[in-house]
């Protein structure tokens, strides 16, 4: 039972509003999309949204998985929608967006775990809106190789995948997932030679040590972004904060990231994986500019 009281002033932040937030949200029902920002519950919507910033979530609304940190609902889940990469195509032109985060719920019941789906949908952004920065934010796929190759021949800007936790923890907090199975769909991303990202909770029941063998086992695996958050409980049937972690704390993570080797180190209370970085968004298009000026 989770026994820390209140949160403290640095984990509160305004409720979504404003013209902007409303304008997202309608255009999203419109196109009847998913975000990850609502589904999640994420604390940062009301800034992102303000700021014309979403990430979008296909494949549906329900996860095969269960994750014990995530809200994400877990019933059965439906038949893909073969309209979706259309339709999130048409939002992200009608939203004007630059920049995009696509991720998605865990499909195991699906032969290719998506995969399909998911280069569609590059696809059909990248035809649409040309020029745009799309960051792919995907699951294991049950580390199914070819569903990888699938998604990386469709040339995602930035390729990333959640680590969510140290090793330790997975079996509690990540049933279904694998450490080193996640690792290693980063290791292959990156030797393809796409930009990498990762991302980890903190307040699951970890220590510092651990934290810092995830980030050099990214190193290993040639991450090159990565990001640290505060997990938060989002019902009491999910797992317990065990603690807040102190806003210097997560300075420390980022200073040793970098240290570590890590490229991009973006770390606080309120980070999540989608959460918009100025430091990102420079490091990945000055990488891609470099790309292309190489061929």
């Amino acid at each position: 039972m989770n026994t820390l009281g209140r949160k403290p002033d640095w984990l509160k932040v305004r409720i979504a509003g404003g013209s902007n937030c409303a304008k997202m949200e309608r255009m999203i029902e419109e196109k009847g999309l998913n975000t990850v920002c609502r589904e999640a519950l994420c604390p940062n919507i009301g800034k992102c949204w303000e700021h014309g910033r979403a990430t979008l979530m296909i494949l549906g609304r329900a996860c095969t998985r269960g994750c014990r940190f995530c809200s994400v609902g877990s019933v059965s889940p439906v038949v893909p929608d073969v309209t979706e990469p259309e339709r999130v195509a048409e939002a992200v032109r009608d939203m004007g967006l630059s920049s995009v985060v696509i991720t998605s719920v865990t499909r195991d019941d699906l032969a290719d775990g998506g995969a399909g789906i998911w280069a569609e949908t590059i696809r059909r952004v990248r035809d649409m809106v040309p020029g745009v920065l799309i960051e792919a934010l995907v699951p294991d796929f049950s580390g199914n190789l070819e569903a990888i190759k699938t998604v990386l021949d469709a040339r995602p800007a930035i390729f990333g995948h959640n680590i969510e936790t140290v090793a330790s923890l997975y079996n509690e907090v990540r049933p279904g997932a694998d450490y080193v199975r996640s690792l290693n769909l980063l290791a292959c991303a990156h030797d393809e030679g796409f930009i990498t990202k990762t991302a980890i909770m903190l307040g699951l029941g970890e220590t510092e040590s651990e934290v810092l063998d995830v980030m050099r086992d990214a190193v290993r695996a040639g991450v090159d972004i990565f990001f640290v958050g505060q997990y938060l409980q989002p019902t009491k049937a999910h797992v317990p904060v065990s603690r807040y972690v102190e806003p210097v704390e997560f300075e420390f993570y980022r200073k040793e990231g970098l240290k570590a080797g890590l490229n991009v180190v973006v770390s606080g209370p309120l980070v999540r994986s989608s959460y918009y970085s100025d430091e990102q968004d420079s490091f990945a298009r000055e990488r891609l500019h470099a790309h292309e000026r190489a061929v």
